[in-house]
């Protein structure tokens, strides 16, 4: 038996009134209690009854099924109705229509229980539809919320990695339609903002808030606990360092100002620096401008040098030579499972990419002298792009490019720091670097525990202001300094003085 019902669904609110279930009913609209199932679980208890919400086609949004008159279910849902009660088979049945989110989409909340409907529970189940229909809302509206947030967060990680990449043409005309004037500039700095993983969607909306969208904010897709900012106006800069301030688990690093061509380079600054920040007490940290190898070599020397060292690549098609060199450069910098998450793609694509570098150059990056001399190469091709038409000067080797008085002091003055500590920190790192970084062959190498071969590669560390455990710049510059005093052995590089040879597979055709 059903009988249509629609005078339920206006009853008065007073009708069986109790404040108890009244209280905790509107305790499922408090922010964190939201939840849909668990209004649908709270009302089935509270009305010692079997509680389903489906949608117009059948589908249960939350509690179990309950077996109905389809008949009057079409009718609530189509709008004939907005309530009805049914009676069967001892059965007791209350249907009532549930606006569902999207245009004309209804839905019907039924309970079904053993024994009638008193007032009360006739009360309880109408003001628990109204409340579904509220959170239901509200669903949508934080899903569409999240979807738009989700959205813009993927589109900044886009423009981030065509700037990774030195697509910087691509990355403006990206920015262009969200942020216009973002990328109106030509160079920028690069700020990493670190904290928890659990801490980080907190801290880059705050990073937003900061810098009133006017620097490019991502969530690093490499370090959980990394935000990403590139600030093409640095007097963002300054709230960036007052966000540290008010976060006492946060630090922050960031690189002096670079092309926007050279994002990647800024980025490995802001890394490195973060490094130091740890342990500031301020916890903030700007890379050092400090002396650099290249700047202490002959420019027109090294600039020949580095063309004829990747003169290989220089056969293959643009875009082709362009995605090598930037994936290449970044792999060198960070782990190819980072520099993969950083330009979207697999860590097998990075590797791919690199073994075919390698086989251009005929060389072997498991070397890390060879790393550090390609890493130079790389870096100085980014300023020969921008400035093709800088001076040249007579064919020379890796080896006469690090004999010069001023480079060979500096790299001298940069070891003896090592000699000041009685351990002989030194000779450790010299075979550490030799033997491509590893501890364990360093340790047998010395004859002694790889714990220890760590432990002075660590002390080493604050001693050179440099990184090196982790692979990056502050790595290969100590790796140059030991090949400028002649500590090791000068890399395997097949430096080309001449054109590539014919028989290469990837050599110019002559004609």
């Amino acid at each position: 038996m059903a009988a249509r019902d629609d005078e339920h669904r206006h009853s008065d609110p007073a009708d069986g009134a109790d404040p108890a279930w009244a209280r905790q009913l509107l305790d499922h609209l408090r922010p964190t209690g939201r939840d849909v199932r668990r209004v649908v679980d709270w009302l089935a208890d509270t009305t010692d009854a079997t509680v389903s919400l489906r949608d117009d086609t059948g589908t249960a949004l939350a509690g179990p099924l309950v077996p109905l008159d389809e008949s009057l279910v079409a009718d609530i849902t189509g709008g004939r109705i907005a309530s009805a009660a049914w009676e069967g088979e001892g059965t007791f049945a209350r249907l009532i229509r549930v606006e569902l989110p999207g245009p004309g989409a209804a839905g019907v909340l039924a309970v079904a229980r053993t024994s009638p409907f008193d007032r009360r529970a006739a009360g309880i189940v109408t003001h628990t539809a109204a409340v579904l229909e509220v959170l239901l809302r509200a669903e949508q509206t934080a899903a569409t919320g999240h979807r738009l947030a989700r959205a813009t967060a993927d589109l900044r990680l886009a423009i981030l990695q065509l700037l990774m990449v030195e697509d910087t043409v691509a990355a403006r005309r990206v920015a262009a339609g969200l942020w216009p004037g973002l990328l109106d500039t030509d160079t920028a700095c690069v700020y990493v903002v670190e904290s928890s993983p659990e801490e980080r969607d907190r801290l880059a909306a705050a990073c937003l808030a900061a810098t009133r969208d006017e620097a490019l904010v991502v969530r690093c897709p490499a370090m959980a606990g990394h935000v990403i900012v590139v600030v093409p106006d640095d007097s963002t800069g300054h709230a960036l360092r007052t966000l540290c301030d008010r976060n006492p688990g946060a630090f922050l690093g960031g690189s002096v100002r670079q092309s926007l061509a050279r994002t990647a380079t800024a980025y490995g600054q802001a890394v490195s620096a973060l490094a130091v920040a740890r342990f500031r007490p301020d916890q903030t940290a700007v890379y050092a401008e400090r002396t650099h190898p290249e700047r202490l070599m002959d420019p027109a020397v090294l600039r020949t040098w580095t063309t004829r060292l990747l003169r290989p690549l220089d056969t293959l098609p643009h875009h082709t030579r362009a995605e090598l060199l930037a994936t290449t450069r970044l792999g060198l910098e960070f782990t190819a499972v980072n520099a993969a998450k950083v330009l979207g793609v697999s860590r097998n694509t990075v590797r791919a990419r690199m073994e075919r570098v390698e086989t251009l150059l005929r060389t072997d990056f498991s070397d890390l002298t060879v790393r550090a001399a390609v890493h130079l190469a790389l870096n100085t091709q980014i300023g020969i792009a921008g400035d093709p038409t800088g001076p040249a000067a007579a064919p020379a080797r890796l080896g006469e490019l690090l004999t010069g008085p001023a480079l060979r002091t500096w790299a001298q003055d940069l070891l003896a720091r090592l000699d000041i500590d009685g351990r002989d920190l030194r000779g450790t790192l010299r075979a550490w670097i030799a033997v491509g970084g590893n501890a364990e062959r360093a340790a047998h190498l010395l004859g002694v525990h790889a714990q220890t071969v760590r432990e002075h590669v660590r002390s080493a560390e604050p001693v050179l202001e440099r990184q090196l455990l982790a692979a990056g710049s502050d790595l290969y510059e100590v790796v140059l300094a030991h090949l400028a005093v002649g500590d090791l052995d000068q890399p395997d590089l097949h430096e080309h003085t001449q054109r590539a040879e014919s028989g290469h597979p990837d050599a110019p055709v002559h004609r």
